[in-house]
């Protein structure tokens, strides 16, 4: 096992010294996945592209949590007026 993480970690440092950086990701999350008992031949099958990272200095509970983004074109509605919010046109029965 340690043979086939060095052989990743050697082809990771190329790809990322020929500027192939999704290619070095890919051959990272393998390494992980090596690293955390999977078998080797899961590890050559597994598709890891979904795998959603934790942006670097956020820390604590929440900061995994994903964003939304609205859809293109989107815009919010009016913001209510706050003099005429919540009231009603008839007062005191006139």
């Amino acid at each position: 096992m340690t043979e086939t993480i060095e052989h990743l970690r050697e082809e990771m440092r190329r790809a990322a010294a020929d500027d192939d950086f999704e290619r070095a990701a890919r051959l990272r999350d393998r390494i992980n996945l090596l690293r955390g008992g999977a078998d080797g031949e899961d590890v050559a099958k597994a598709d890891t592209s979904g795998i959603a990272r934790q942006k670097p200095g956020a820390m604590g509970l929440g900061t995994s949590r994903q964003s939304v983004s609205p859809p293109e074109g989107w815009k919010p509605p009016k913001k209510p007026d706050p003099m005429t919010s919540g009231r009603s046109k008839r007062r005191g029965g006139k």
